[in-house]
């Protein structure tokens, strides 16, 4: 029998991703992947498939989806959505049994601005360039290189096993602190003066509503560098801070363009790229410089917290929950407060 996940809605900006296309800057190929590393690995491991293996990642217009075949082990973890299962209410990080007909709902909530539905599994979409990464711009991976719409159907090989009844998932890290943002001045921070540099840091910035996958625009002061705005292009890290030119910066992000010849005032660190992206429209960020010992540590405490299985909690019954006690939920769940 095959076994599919069926997207029933879909908002704007919902899509395949994986770990990203890799090897293929040097082609003008973007690698996309997912805009919170860390989030989709969570997911992913939550139901034993490789942290980097294709998910569905999901942007504030949310999603609705459906199991057909049989029941699939799947995780969702990331932002702080709102997630029903047949209209009860789960965790925002859970893993559940997802049985055929049940219906799998999740919308922007309190705070985050993406979160990622992994599968216990594989979801078997044709490859581009060794990815599933979904680049929308050049309409690579993914169903056509497109968003996922209503109608989709992911087909799903090696399905795991199910665990009776939902679970949330222990995933700490998923709740993001409110400290600055760490960066690494450069490459070219020489174009800017102290005064610009410590503008930067000083001065709180606010995510511009014309953010998206490419970019996170910043709206504040102005910072104009002191050595022009030309360099000779040169390539774009994910995290790169570079100052356009109406003297405003913009981070580039998951789906930046490979090179760029506007200088660049500093680069995100790599374990701060998630918070930075969890961050909605209109939400304030401040920078703080740090060091490149700095980053590599936190890189490396990053990564111990996913060496160790996700830990998951079933979810026990709530005293106010009468309503949720006389439904029939998955494989038995009787309860299913946050």
């Amino acid at each position: 029998m095959s076994t599919a996940l069926t997207i029933i809605a879909a908002g704007p900006g919902v899509t395949l991703q994986d770990a990203g296309r890799h090897a293929y800057l040097r082609y003008g190929v973007t690698g996309a992947g997912p805009m919170d590393r860390l989030a989709m690995a969570t997911a992913n491991l939550a139901v034993g498939a490789p942290e980097g293996a294709t998910a569905i990642e999901i942007s504030l217009g949310g999603i609705e989806l459906s199991a057909d075949g049989a029941t699939l082990p799947v995780a969702v973890a990331g932002g702080n959505f709102d997630i029903t299962l047949d209209g009860q209410r789960l965790p925002s990080a859970v893993r559940l049994a997802l049985a055929p007909g049940a219906r799998l709902r999740i919308r922007a909530g309190a705070d985050g601005a993406w979160c990622y539905v992994a599968v216990g599994g594989r979801i078997d979409v044709a490859p581009m360039l060794g990815s599933n990464a979904t680049h929308t711009r050049s309409l690579l991976g993914g169903i056509n290189g497109r968003a996922l719409a209503a109608g989709d159907v992911l087909p799903v090989r090696d399905a795991g096993a199910c665990e009776i009844g939902a679970a949330t998932l222990s995933a700490p890290w998923l709740t993001r602190s409110d400290e600055p943002i760490r960066v690494i001045l450069g490459p070219q921070d020489d174009y800017f003066s102290r005064e610009q540099i410590e503008t930067f840091c000083r001065e709180p910035w606010t995510i511009s509503h014309r953010s998206d996958r490419m970019a996170y625009f910043l709206d504040g002061p102005q910072i104009a560098p002191a050595n022009g705005l030309n360099v000779v292009s040169d390539g774009i890290v994910m995290g790169a801070i570079q100052v356009l030119g109406a003297g405003r910066p913009a981070v580039l992000m998951a789906d930046r363009q490979v090179t760029g010849g506007y200088p660049k005032i500093a680069t995100v660190i790599g374990p701060d790229l998630g918070r930075l992206a969890q961050m909605r429209p209109g939400s304030p960020v401040r920078f703080a410089v740090t060091t490149i010992d700095d980053a590599v540590a936190t890189r490396r405490a990053q990564r111990a917290m996913l060496t160790a299985a996700i830990e998951a909690t079933p979810l026990v019954r709530a005293p106010n929950a009468e309503l949720l006690l006389g439904s029939n939920l998955i494989s038995g769940v009787s309860g299913g407060a946050d």
